[in-house]
């Protein structure tokens, strides 16, 4: 498959999962899961016929795993990023001490005004992943990284959720828990915290 169909397909994934169900006529389960089959047929009387071959390609070949499987592969989802009313039934856990969210320097005012809010979406996206960190900041503008005390969140009552493709979740970062962190001193940050 090339990278353009890949791409297609992902973000009408996306579209799908995430914020549209009922654009093709069908609703999510629990847990934001839908049914495969139904999901492909869906698609098809919509207009985007997709195999399940293809659909199976580009959950496994996503560049940032934004879709799961059930463990028989009956069910899909998308892991995060959800504006439709969903619960997607993570379990709060204990994050690493400190995690990381890329922003563009244009939002940094408003941040350390207002902390991290979730906007339309359901949580706060946070990472331990540099690369991916200067990759969202700079599809804003100029990157930006900010480290979370998450340590001192979770410890004065935070929830946090972990997906499976290592997005930690949570409502809301205050700004007391937020610091910028020097993208020239990046790799070292992140030396002394992982």
């Amino acid at each position: 498959m090339d990278d353009k169909t890949k791409k297609r397909i992902s973000k009408r994934l996306s579209y799908v999962l995430r914020h549209n169900p009922s654009s093709i006529g069908v609703s999510l389960l629990s847990g934001g899961w839908i049914d495969v089959d139904d999901l492909l047929i869906a698609l098809k009387k919509s207009g985007r016929d997709i195999e399940r071959d293809d659909l199976a390609f580009v959950v496994e070949n996503n560049d940032k795993q934004r879709f799961e499987w059930d463990r028989e592969k009956d069910l899909i989802r998308a892991r995060q990023g959800h504006s439709v009313e969903i619960d997607l039934e993570y379990e709060p856990v204990q994050p690493p001490d400190v995690l990381y969210q890329g922003t563009a320097t244009r939002f940094l005012d408003s941040i350390f005004e207002e902390g991290l809010i979730k906007g339309n979406r359901h949580h706060v996206h946070l990472s331990v992943k540099k690369e991916t960190l200067l990759q969202v900041g700079a599809r804003h503008g100029k990157p930006a990284v900010l480290a979370i005390d998450a340590k001192s969140m979770f410890e004065q009552g935070y929830n946090f959720y972990v997906t499976g493709n290592d997005v930690w979740l949570t409502e809301h970062v205050p700004p007391e828990f937020l610091r910028e962190v020097d993208l020239g001193q990046l790799d070292k940050e992140f030396r002394s915290t992982n």
